[in-house]
Protein backbone atom coordinates (compact mmCIF):
# COMPACT_ATOMS: atom_id res chain seq x y z
CA UNK A 1 0.00 0.00 0.00
CA UNK A 2 1.51 3.40 -1.03
CA UNK A 3 2.04 6.15 1.55
CA UNK A 4 -1.04 8.34 -0.10
CA UNK A 5 -3.05 4.94 0.49
CA UNK A 6 -1.91 4.83 4.01
CA UNK A 7 -2.95 8.58 4.46
CA UNK A 8 -6.23 7.85 3.09
CA UNK A 9 -7.12 4.92 4.96
CA UNK A 10 -6.26 6.68 8.13
CA UNK A 11 -8.25 9.87 8.05
CA UNK A 12 -11.11 7.73 6.84
CA UNK A 13 -11.08 5.35 9.72
CA UNK A 14 -10.20 8.74 11.79
CA UNK A 15 -13.14 10.76 10.27
CA UNK A 16 -15.41 7.76 10.39
CA UNK A 17 -14.49 7.25 14.63
CA UNK A 18 -14.98 11.15 15.28
CA UNK A 19 -18.42 11.39 13.92
CA UNK A 20 -19.65 7.96 15.77
CA UNK A 21 -22.92 8.18 13.66
CA UNK A 22 -23.74 4.58 11.88
CA UNK A 23 -25.54 3.87 8.79
CA UNK A 24 -29.33 4.53 9.11
CA UNK A 25 -31.18 1.29 9.98
CA UNK A 26 -34.23 2.09 7.66
CA UNK A 27 -33.86 5.52 5.55
CA UNK A 28 -36.75 7.32 4.02
CA UNK A 29 -35.29 7.72 0.76
CA UNK A 30 -35.18 3.89 0.57
CA UNK A 31 -39.19 3.59 0.93
CA UNK A 32 -39.53 4.92 -2.59
CA UNK A 33 -37.13 2.74 -4.34
CA UNK A 34 -38.84 0.05 -6.63
CA UNK A 35 -40.10 -3.45 -5.13
CA UNK A 36 -36.88 -4.98 -6.71
CA UNK A 37 -34.71 -2.56 -5.40
CA UNK A 38 -36.86 -1.97 -1.76
CA UNK A 39 -36.50 -5.34 -1.08
CA UNK A 40 -32.34 -5.48 -1.98
CA UNK A 41 -31.91 -2.92 0.82
CA UNK A 42 -34.31 -4.93 3.47
CA UNK A 43 -32.37 -7.89 3.04
CA UNK A 44 -28.85 -5.95 2.76
CA UNK A 45 -29.91 -4.24 6.35
CA UNK A 46 -30.77 -8.11 7.75
CA UNK A 47 -27.75 -9.75 7.13
CA UNK A 48 -25.59 -6.30 8.22
CA UNK A 49 -27.97 -6.43 11.70
CA UNK A 50 -27.16 -10.36 12.24
CA UNK A 51 -23.62 -9.64 13.81
CA UNK A 52 -22.74 -12.08 16.84
CA UNK A 53 -20.89 -10.93 20.37
CA UNK A 54 -17.70 -12.63 18.93
CA UNK A 55 -18.17 -9.74 15.65
CA UNK A 56 -19.05 -6.88 18.23
CA UNK A 57 -16.07 -7.31 20.65
CA UNK A 58 -13.59 -7.27 17.80
CA UNK A 59 -15.18 -4.31 16.07
CA UNK A 60 -14.94 -2.41 19.34
CA UNK A 61 -11.69 -3.45 20.03
CA UNK A 62 -10.19 -1.87 17.16
CA UNK A 63 -12.56 1.95 17.24
CA UNK A 64 -10.89 1.63 21.04
CA UNK A 65 -7.09 1.10 19.88
CA UNK A 66 -7.57 3.28 16.56
CA UNK A 67 -9.44 6.27 19.37
CA UNK A 68 -6.21 6.18 21.11
CA UNK A 69 -3.58 5.76 18.51
CA UNK A 70 -0.41 7.99 18.83
CA UNK A 71 0.65 10.77 15.91
CA UNK A 72 4.23 8.64 16.41
CA UNK A 73 2.62 5.30 15.18
CA UNK A 74 0.99 6.84 11.88
CA UNK A 75 4.39 6.29 10.18
CA UNK A 76 3.82 2.80 10.81
CA UNK A 77 1.40 0.17 8.37
CA UNK A 78 -2.28 0.77 9.82
CA UNK A 79 -3.41 -2.94 9.45
CA UNK A 80 0.47 -4.04 10.57
CA UNK A 81 -0.20 -1.93 13.99
CA UNK A 82 -3.91 -2.96 14.45
CA UNK A 83 -2.83 -6.66 14.11
CA UNK A 84 0.14 -6.14 16.89
CA UNK A 85 -2.98 -4.51 18.87
CA UNK A 86 -5.53 -7.24 18.61
CA UNK A 87 -2.94 -10.24 19.52
CA UNK A 88 -1.55 -8.13 22.66
CA UNK A 89 -5.82 -8.42 23.73
CA UNK A 90 -5.14 -12.04 22.82
CA UNK A 91 -6.92 -12.50 19.49
CA UNK A 92 -5.26 -14.78 17.10
CA UNK A 93 -4.86 -11.80 14.66
CA UNK A 94 -3.11 -11.75 11.33
CA UNK A 95 -2.56 -9.49 8.34
CA UNK A 96 -3.62 -11.62 4.85
CA UNK A 97 -2.43 -10.56 1.41
CA UNK A 98 -4.55 -12.21 -1.41
CA UNK A 99 -3.15 -12.52 -4.94
CA UNK A 100 -5.15 -14.34 -7.88
CA UNK A 101 -4.32 -14.76 -11.75
CA UNK A 102 -6.21 -13.47 -14.83
CA UNK A 103 -8.75 -15.57 -16.21
CA UNK A 104 -11.71 -14.90 -17.97
CA UNK A 105 -13.56 -12.13 -17.39
CA UNK A 106 -11.75 -11.61 -14.08
CA UNK A 107 -8.29 -9.87 -14.03
CA UNK A 108 -5.67 -10.37 -12.06
CA UNK A 109 -4.69 -8.49 -8.66
CA UNK A 110 -4.08 -8.75 -5.09
CA UNK A 111 -5.49 -7.18 -1.99
CA UNK A 112 -4.96 -6.80 1.81
CA UNK A 113 -6.83 -7.39 4.79
CA UNK A 114 -7.01 -8.69 8.69
CA UNK A 115 -8.46 -11.82 10.06
CA UNK A 116 -8.83 -13.32 13.59
CA UNK A 117 -9.81 -16.80 14.96
CA UNK A 118 -12.11 -16.21 17.77
CA UNK A 119 -14.18 -18.97 19.82
CA UNK A 120 -17.75 -19.58 18.78
CA UNK A 121 -18.91 -20.16 21.61
CA UNK A 122 -17.86 -19.43 25.16
CA UNK A 123 -18.35 -22.47 26.72
CA UNK A 124 -16.61 -24.66 23.48
CA UNK A 125 -13.99 -25.74 21.62
CA UNK A 126 -15.09 -24.53 18.42
CA UNK A 127 -13.64 -21.47 16.55
CA UNK A 128 -14.92 -19.09 13.58
CA UNK A 129 -12.80 -17.14 11.49
CA UNK A 130 -13.89 -13.53 11.44
CA UNK A 131 -12.69 -10.91 8.65
CA UNK A 132 -11.87 -7.35 9.38
CA UNK A 133 -11.56 -5.09 6.54
CA UNK A 134 -10.99 -1.43 7.31
CA UNK A 135 -11.78 0.01 3.82
CA UNK A 136 -14.73 -2.01 2.94
CA UNK A 137 -17.59 0.47 2.07
CA UNK A 138 -15.35 2.07 -0.71
CA UNK A 139 -14.70 -1.56 -2.02
CA UNK A 140 -18.50 -1.60 -3.67
CA UNK A 141 -18.72 2.12 -4.26
CA UNK A 142 -18.98 3.23 -8.05
CA UNK A 143 -18.08 6.80 -10.24
CA UNK A 144 -21.64 6.69 -11.50
CA UNK A 145 -24.00 5.04 -9.15
CA UNK A 146 -27.87 4.90 -9.71
CA UNK A 147 -29.78 6.83 -7.05
CA UNK A 148 -30.41 2.28 -5.79
CA UNK A 149 -27.62 1.74 -5.59
CA UNK A 150 -25.80 4.47 -3.99
CA UNK A 151 -28.93 3.76 -0.79
CA UNK A 152 -27.22 0.07 -0.55
CA UNK A 153 -23.57 1.70 -0.44
CA UNK A 154 -24.61 3.92 2.07
CA UNK A 155 -25.67 1.92 4.28
CA UNK A 156 -22.28 -0.12 4.14
CA UNK A 157 -20.15 0.10 7.09
CA UNK A 158 -16.56 1.74 6.61
CA UNK A 159 -15.10 -0.92 9.00
CA UNK A 160 -16.58 -4.15 8.40
CA UNK A 161 -16.27 -7.45 10.53
CA UNK A 162 -17.79 -10.57 9.98
CA UNK A 163 -17.66 -14.20 8.78
CA UNK A 164 -17.28 -15.32 5.28
CA UNK A 165 -20.95 -16.68 4.84
CA UNK A 166 -22.16 -13.22 5.81
CA UNK A 167 -19.11 -11.50 3.41
CA UNK A 168 -19.95 -13.68 0.74
CA UNK A 169 -23.94 -12.84 1.06
CA UNK A 170 -23.10 -8.90 1.13
CA UNK A 171 -20.93 -9.47 -2.00
CA UNK A 172 -23.60 -11.48 -3.79
CA UNK A 173 -26.03 -8.87 -3.49
CA UNK A 174 -23.82 -5.88 -4.21
CA UNK A 175 -22.44 -7.17 -6.92
CA UNK A 176 -26.04 -7.74 -8.61
CA UNK A 177 -27.41 -4.55 -7.88
CA UNK A 178 -24.05 -2.70 -9.33
CA UNK A 179 -24.68 -4.92 -12.53
CA UNK A 180 -28.11 -3.87 -12.67
CA UNK A 181 -26.69 0.57 -11.85
CA UNK A 182 -24.48 -0.02 -15.01
CA UNK A 183 -27.16 -1.65 -16.96
CA UNK A 184 -29.67 1.38 -16.10
CA UNK A 185 -26.26 3.83 -17.72
CA UNK A 186 -25.91 2.12 -20.55
CA UNK A 187 -22.54 0.71 -19.50
CA UNK A 188 -21.24 -2.52 -19.34
CA UNK A 189 -20.28 -4.25 -15.59
CA UNK A 190 -16.23 -3.67 -15.54
CA UNK A 191 -14.41 -6.80 -14.44
CA UNK A 192 -13.41 -5.33 -10.94
CA UNK A 193 -16.59 -4.87 -10.33
CA UNK A 194 -17.74 -8.74 -10.84
CA UNK A 195 -19.04 -11.41 -8.08
CA UNK A 196 -16.04 -13.40 -9.09
CA UNK A 197 -13.22 -10.65 -8.59
CA UNK A 198 -14.89 -9.27 -5.10
CA UNK A 199 -14.80 -12.88 -3.85
CA UNK A 200 -11.06 -13.45 -4.86
CA UNK A 201 -10.36 -10.03 -2.97
CA UNK A 202 -11.59 -12.06 0.54
CA UNK A 203 -12.98 -15.69 -0.40
CA UNK A 204 -9.64 -17.42 -2.20
CA UNK A 205 -7.47 -20.10 -0.66
CA UNK A 206 -5.92 -19.44 2.39
CA UNK A 207 -2.54 -20.26 3.37
CA UNK A 208 -0.05 -19.18 6.35
CA UNK A 209 3.20 -17.99 5.32
CA UNK A 210 6.16 -20.02 7.44
CA UNK A 211 7.16 -18.77 10.83
CA UNK A 212 3.87 -17.66 12.57
CA UNK A 213 3.85 -18.35 15.94
CA UNK A 214 1.70 -20.93 17.23
CA UNK A 215 -1.25 -19.34 18.37
CA UNK A 216 -1.09 -17.81 14.44
CA UNK A 217 -0.74 -21.74 13.41
CA UNK A 218 -4.12 -22.54 14.44
CA UNK A 219 -6.25 -20.68 12.18
CA UNK A 220 -4.06 -21.90 9.37
CA UNK A 221 -6.74 -22.92 6.99
CA UNK A 222 -5.85 -24.89 3.55
CA UNK A 223 -8.51 -23.42 1.55
CA UNK A 224 -11.91 -21.47 1.91
CA UNK A 225 -15.29 -23.13 0.79
CA UNK A 226 -16.30 -19.99 -0.48
CA UNK A 227 -13.80 -19.69 -2.81
CA UNK A 228 -14.76 -18.23 -6.26
CA UNK A 229 -15.22 -20.56 -9.42
CA UNK A 230 -14.20 -19.29 -12.74
CA UNK A 231 -16.82 -19.12 -15.56
CA UNK A 232 -17.12 -22.64 -17.03
CA UNK A 233 -15.64 -22.98 -20.42
CA UNK A 234 -14.82 -25.43 -22.97
CA UNK A 235 -11.41 -26.55 -22.39
CA UNK A 236 -8.74 -26.59 -25.64
CA UNK A 237 -7.10 -29.58 -27.34
CA UNK A 238 -3.79 -29.73 -26.28
CA UNK A 239 -0.93 -32.01 -27.26
CA UNK A 240 0.13 -32.06 -23.73
CA UNK A 241 -3.12 -33.67 -22.42
CA UNK A 242 -4.79 -32.32 -19.11
CA UNK A 243 -7.62 -29.92 -18.42
CA UNK A 244 -8.39 -26.44 -19.46
CA UNK A 245 -5.54 -24.00 -17.53
CA UNK A 246 -8.94 -22.24 -15.64
CA UNK A 247 -9.02 -26.07 -13.73
CA UNK A 248 -6.05 -24.75 -12.09
CA UNK A 249 -6.71 -21.10 -11.83
CA UNK A 250 -7.74 -20.96 -7.95
CA UNK A 251 -5.10 -23.57 -7.01
CA UNK A 252 -2.37 -21.18 -7.84
CA UNK A 253 -4.18 -18.60 -5.44
CA UNK A 254 -2.36 -17.69 -2.39
CA UNK A 255 -2.86 -15.81 0.90
CA UNK A 256 -0.10 -14.89 2.98
CA UNK A 257 -0.44 -13.72 6.65
CA UNK A 258 1.85 -12.07 8.64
Amino acid sequence: MSSLEEERLVQMVEDFIESESPSPIFSASSKSLPRKHHAQYLTLQEILGSGTKAEAEVLETVLKHMRSRRVAEKTTSLKKWLVTRLKRDGFNASLCQTSWVTSVGCPAGDYEYIDTTVQKYENGDDSIRLILDMDFKSQFELARPTAAYKELTDTLPHIFVGTEEKLNKIISLLCSAAKQSFRDRGLHIPPWRTTTYMQCKWLSSCQKVPGENREAKGSARGYSKWAPSPPMVKPKRSHLGGGSGLSSQFSKMSINCC
